[in-house]
């Protein structure tokens, strides 16, 4: 054998061992994460939305009012700060939301949540500290929604568009709550 293929069946051998290494450290780099990333995305004529956030699950946890406090700022899923894109101007409520990239945040009540577009980027949705990092300074618009209350819980945090009956909004559903974002 030449020296070229030894040298790189030694190199290969290294590089495996160094992931086996590293999945054996860190865990399971082919285990399901907990809370996995996806992206929701919403398209008609030249209108364009899309939402990126993770969604971590309830497995047997008390969610609203226990995971998740009533009344105190929430990055609206877990890990990356949840983030709002839309390619058009938005009505929201009675205020507007100019086209861009925003942050979603969310305080969660019983009978109300408010939902909040904030304009900065953030690398993650929490500090060091597990305090969120949205800073209210950059706020564009917020809108409180009323709470539905579902018959069946929703085990894994989900937003979704519904254009169900020509009425567009953002939804939310984990547990047994949903609530609704209406979008003109």
């Amino acid at each position: 054998m030449n020296r070229i293929l030894k040298g790189t069946i030694f190199l290969l051998m290294v590089v495996a061992a160094g992931l086996f290494l590293y999945a054996y450290i860190n865990g399971d780099i082919l285990k399901k994460p907990l809370s996995p990333k996806d992206t929701v995305e919403f398209k008609l004529n030249d209108l364009k939305l899309e939402v990126f956030y993770n969604r971590p699950s309830k497995r047997d946890r008390n969610i609203f009012g226990g995971l998740v406090p009533y009344k105190q700022i929430w990055r609206t899923g877990a890990n990356e700060a949840t983030t709002f894109e839309t390619n058009k101007d938005l009505r929201i409520g009675l205020d507007s939301l100019p086209k861009g990239k925003y942050t979603l945040w969310t305080i969660p009540d019983e009978k109300n949540w408010l939902v909040i577009f904030n304009s900065k980027q953030y690398p993650w949705g929490v500090d060091d500290t597990m305090q969120p990092m949205r800073e209210p300074e950059f706020d564009v618009l917020s809108i409180e929604v009323p709470v539905q209350e579902l018959p069946n819980p929703v085990e894994q945090f989900t937003i979704a568009f519904d254009n169900s009956t020509d009425n567009l909004s953002l939804t939310m559903a984990w547990d047994r709550t949903k609530i609704s974002v209406p979008l003109k």
